[in-house]
């Protein structure tokens, strides 16, 4: 799956072109290297996402196309 997509599924970002941006803008990381929008994620993979002054780091424990709001926190877990 795409990264500007899972972050949109997790809900880590809420929207895919608020991802598209951060990514863009060299904020997000997967697997401490700096990472496009299409870049293919994976379960294992560690992200780590910079919000202003704040950094949240998760690992990915599952790829899922959909999830209802209520699941979307299992598919991650933070560092």
């Amino acid at each position: 799956m795409r990264l500007d997509k899972f972050l949109k599924v997790s809900r880590l970002i809420k929207r895919r072109t608020v991802a598209n941006e951060a990514c863009d803008a060299g904020r997000v990381l997967v697997n401490d290297r700096p990472a496009r929008a299409s870049a293919p994620v994976k379960a294992g993979d560690r992200i780590e996402i910079q919000f202003g002054s704040r950094n949240v780091r998760v690992e990915v424990l599952d790829v899922k196309e959909t999830v209802k709001k209520e699941e979307a926190e299992s598919l991650y877990r933070y560092l």
